[in-house]
């Protein structure tokens, strides 16, 4: 456990060095942000009956979104690691005493937890000074923040393990290009980061609330914003859980396949 940690930390510190990037990250997620909102300012204006969320927890839903978009977005994948299955590369990787799977995951979420390290903390100071309905409201009371902070973890750790799907996939493509793509604009839509799930019809969230996906950014910031509460919050949380294990479960089967089949041309 203790190399994995120092693994970890090493990704980590590595992560926080490039601040220009950051910097540059927060000014995009200021103008996608301020966008959505006024898009959806319109529609509400339009027909506030028609409207599935109450604004105020909308607004919420859309800063959390982009002050921690480097934690759950799709396209978070490392080159590098792509690469070196491609190059072959890899095999250095397994010569390691460690399971491959288990540090790949704990890079992916060392990685992710860095780059939002650098940019929640000025969107959502920012998004926390404007005026309503446009601002960030508290959290729809203590119960909703301690759900939204477990939320939050599962939710990170469920990114990382279906990435670690994708990664695992690429083993058995000559290219992974094709896998990424597919992988980022399922996960886009699916988990409410084009569109909230609330706003797809009915019939259609039915299904979706019972994928993984849904328990991705969907969960925790709809939780915050109390649009999620109560047993259904406890209920989304133990989605969360089932859908984590799952995911993890499946990686790490795909890695022992990869073990037994993998060649490595050259030498």
């Amino acid at each position: 456990m203790k190399k994995y940690w120092a693994f970890f930390r090493m990704r980590f510190i590595n992560g926080l060095q490039y601040r220009a990037a950051a910097w540059a990250g927060v000014v995009t997620q200021f103008v996608w942000g301020f966008m959505e909102l006024f898009l959806f300012d319109a529609f509400y204006r339009a027909d506030p009956s028609a409207f599935p969320m109450d604004q105020q927890a909308l607004a919420s839903y859309i800063w959390l979104q982009q002050a921690f978009f480097a934690m759950f977005t799709s396209w978070q994948w490392e080159n590098e690691l792509f690469d070196s299955i491609a190059s072959g590369n890899v095999a250095y990787e397994l010569c390691r005493p460690v399971s491959i799977y288990n540090m790949w995951f704990t890079r992916s979420v060392a990685r992710r937890l860095s780059r939002a390290a650098l940019r929640c903390l000025p969107v959502l100071l920012v998004a926390s000074l404007l005026p309503t309905p446009y601002g960030m409201g508290l959290p729809d009371g203590p119960e909703a923040f301690a759900g939204f902070l477990i939320s939050m973890v599962l939710g990170l750790l469920l990114v990382s393990a279906f990435s670690m799907l994708v990664y695992m996939s690429a083993f058995y493509t000559i290219s992974s290009q094709g896998i990424r793509i597919v992988a980022t604009n399922l996960m886009d839509f699916l988990c409410g980061a084009i569109i909230p799930l609330p706003f797809l019809p009915d019939a259609a969230q039915g299904i979706l609330a019972l994928l993984p996906f849904a328990s991705m950014n969907n969960a925790p910031f709809r939780i915050y914003g109390g649009d999620i509460g109560g047993m259904e919050m406890a209920y989304t949380i133990g989605l969360q859980v089932f859908w984590t294990v799952v995911l993890v479960a499946v990686g790490k089967w795909m890695e022992q396949r990869v073990k037994q089949k993998i060649v490595v041309q050259g030498g």
